[in-house]
């Protein structure tokens, strides 16, 4: 049996409302009141689509040895880099072994679902045992346009194998056309949609039918089999107008009204939604869309009565705070807002430096003493346990799934940030090891000493000069 051995998913804590966003520019595009329900989900200044993976994926690890992991497949249309392997970036950050291979998946929106099949085909032939499928996406779109309020910021992840299976894998089909309901050349930022009739019409409600009767066709089964039936599509009369056509009543929301499309990672993203709540014996179809279909349909097990639910796409969801419209469009750079000269020097990124201590940057690892058992960070090869202080005693240690409590903190508004003031502090760890942190998505006010804190992966700066993305971790407080 192969499938689903777990999954995770990430929504950030930050929501638009649509509404605020009628009120403001309504002016300049009436056609933004059709769709002022709700608020949609956004990333942090921080955030992007390879830490919201990274946040995902240590959602879906939660219970598996990352020692097993032997593929990681990555899905975005918005990777921070072309030409330099995105999915290494998220297998550094979450410590896996040097031998995991690396794939990126990328060019369509259903690129999501395209990783789940070639992630099942690997385990299939035995050339993996383990594979992550992690999707994330930021997508930027112009102010006050229709896509600003229909789009959101998301990631979802599974780990597929063979052992203790939740959900068995039942098959899949692809249906190809290369039907264009939007796009973006190379080396722009903003896609390009077409007439949304004829995105409706012609695109969702007429290919999205034709995969899901090619998948039956192929199998010989019936929609009316599968509990839950799983697409993409951001408007919701054709979303509705869909699950008429195909006749199933076991249609999932498309979470416009609390997400919005998460893009390539939305198929995921629902499917990790849908699995929250999934009973054994249930099956679930799951489709991806963009230049025709990729389908891949599940059956869930006994086994997932006995596992640890996530925190999952549920509860991120329901931990949110509202952005205002101003601070967004700062955050996307739709707005060129003065950052002070303290921010107008971009020293090049020492690309030597990164590759020496890339462990202690992206993987967040430190030192354990072997002789005496202390913790420390950044990683010195002499312990810092006065009553010890030995040498070349030390192995590797990771504080990136360690909580932590803070010390001391402060808001310092000379320093240079995206949102300001720029807060940072001392933080300790359960089980020893203490260093200085920035904090992200908190304000001031958030923040006392004594507060809980959770690591994340995070942008620490972007070069814009040289399109470099640098990362390390950052402390959030977690929420009461």
């Amino acid at each position: 049996m192969i499938g689903i051995v777990s999954y995770g998913g990430y929504i950030p804590l930050r929501r638009l409302s649509r509404m605020q966003v009628v009120q403001q520019m309504a002016w300049y595009n009436p056609l933004l009141y059709m769709l002022m329900a709700g608020d949609r989900s956004v990333a942090n200044w921080d955030e992007d689509s390879v830490t919201m993976a990274v946040a995902a994926s240590f959602d879906a690890l939660h219970l598996v040895d990352t020692k097993s992991i032997d593929a990681v497949y990555a899905a975005s249309t918005t990777f921070p880099f072309d030409d330099r392997q995105n999915a290494a970036i998220i297998a550094e950050a979450l410590s896996l072994q040097d031998g995991v291979r690396t794939v990126d998946v990328s060019g369509s929106l259903k690129a999501g679902v395209t990783a789940i099949v070639a992630g099942l085909d690997a385990i299939e032939s035995d050339s993996a045992r383990k594979v992550l499928v992690a999707s994330g996406e930021r997508r930027y779109t112009r102010a006050a346009s229709t896509l600003e309020l229909l789009y959101g910021d998301g990631a979802a992840a599974l780990v597929l194998g063979r052992e203790h299976v939740i959900a068995e894998f039942l098959g899949s089909c692809a249906y190809h056309e290369d039907f264009i309901d939007h796009y973006r050349g190379a080396e722009k930022r903003f896609d390009y949609p077409w007439e949304e009739r004829f995105i409706r019409d012609e695109g969702f409600g007429r290919i999205i039918p034709k995969a899901i009767k090619a998948y039956c066709e192929k199998y010989h089964t019936d929609i009316s089999e599968f509990a839950t039936v799983i697409y993409p599509c951001p408007f919701a009369r054709e979303h509705a107008t869909i699950a008429k056509k195909i006749k199933s009543a076991g249609v999932h929301t498309n979470l416009h009204e609390g997400v919005g499309d998460t893009g390539t990672a939305h198929p995921l993203v629902m499917l990790a939604h849908a699995l929250d709540s999934a009973k054994p014996g249930d099956k679930i179809m799951v489709v991806g869309f963009g230049q025709g279909c990729e389908v891949v349909a599940f059956q869930v097990t006994d086994a997932i009565e006995n596992i640890k639910r996530p925190k999952g796409i549920t509860v991120s969801m329901a931990r949110k705070k509202d952005i205002p419209y101003a601070k967004y469009l700062k955050f996307r750079d739709l707005i060129d807002a003065d950052i002070s000269i303290r921010a107008e020097a971009m020293p090049n990124t020492s690309l030597s430096a990164l590759w020496r201590h890339r462990k202690m940057i992206h993987g967040f690892t430190g030192y354990l003493c072997k002789a005496c058992g202390t913790p420390q960070f950044p990683p010195y090869p002499v312990c810092v346990n006065p009553a010890c202080n030995r040498s070349g005693q030390m192995e590797n240690y990771s504080f990136a799934d360690k909580p932590g409590t803070v010390l001391m903190y402060t808001g310092d508004m000379l320093a240079a940030s995206v949102d300001p003031p720029a807060i940072y502090g001392l933080v300790e760890f359960d089980g020893g090891g203490r260093t200085l942190l920035d904090f992200t998505d908190c304000e001031l006010d958030n923040l006392k000493v004594g507060s809980r804190v959770a690591m994340s992966f995070r942008i620490r700066r972007e070069d814009t000069t040289r399109g470099f993305t640098g990362y390390f971790w950052k402390a959030v407080p977690l929420m009461e």
